[in-house]
Formats: C-alpha cells, sequence, structure tokens
C-alpha cells in the first residue's frame, strides 16, 4: 500500500469512529485484526474482526458524542503508520470511577495503525 492509500484507510476509519458507525470501522479492518488501547486508567483489547465488532458496539453505548482528531501523520518503520490523536467526547452514562453523564473526557495519545492485503491489520491506541 501507498502511504497515501494508507492515511485514507486511517480517515475513513476515523471518520466511521466520529460517526458511531461500526460497520463503517469494520470495513477497514482486516478479518485477523488486533486492537489494543492502553491508558492510564485502564485498556481494552480484541482479537479478530468479530471480538473488534462486539468491543466497538459497546463503546458506542457509552458516549453521548466523540470526536477523534488528528494533528499529525508520520511513517514507521516496516509500513506502519502512527498518528498523533487529539480526543474528546461527552459521556452518555454514569461510570463506575464517579464520572457523570454529561461529563467530558478528553485526552492526548498516540495510534500506530499496521496494515496487511489493503487492510488495517492491527491498531494499538495509547493515551
Amino acid at each position: 500500500m501507498t502511504e497515501q492509500e494508507k492515511r485514507a484507510l486511517i480517515r475513513r476509519y476515523l471518520d466511521a469512529y466520529n460517526a458511531f458507525d461500526v460497520d463503517g470501522r469494520v470495513e477497514t479492518l482486516h478479518p485477523d485484526v488486533e486492537f489494543e488501547n492502553v491508558s492510564g486508567g485502564g485498556g481494552a483489547a480484541a482479537s479478530g474482526v468479530e471480538e473488534f465488532r462486539a468491543m466497538a458496539e459497546r463503546a458506542t453505548d457509552l458516549f453521548a458524542s466523540r470526536q477523534q482528531t488528528v494533528p499529525s501523520f508520520e511513517g514507521t518503520d516496516g509500513g506502519a503508520v502512527s498518528i498523533e490523536v487529539t480526543y474528546e467526547g461527552e459521556l452518555a452514562q454514569d461510570l463506575p470511577d464517579g464520572r457523570t453523564a454529561g461529563d467530558t473526557v478528553w485526552r492526548e495519545g498516540r495510534s500506530t495503525f499496521e496494515f496487511a492485503d489493503g487492510q488495517i491489520a492491527r491498531i494499538i491506541d495509547c493515551s
């Protein structure tokens, strides 16, 4: 894949994420996708597109709105693409950690995407 094709695929994935479009996100993924989210407050992981879909569908209920923006893209060795991410979301429900519906969640982080067969094969989100 060219760098331009990788960036376009990542943008499709992020546009679908921002629109709560789980099917649109899944369309960009390799069937054997590996997903890992590493966060200061915990994390999540999924192996394979069906496990990813289930996780993504559960997450859509947590937020009334959400937006990921990408200040920068950069290629990495081995053909992966790393992006800086700014995330803002409004909670739709109360969480066990004390945050309540209507609270705003804001984070900065980095996501790395790896590719196979013209699709996203691995995503590592760190914030």
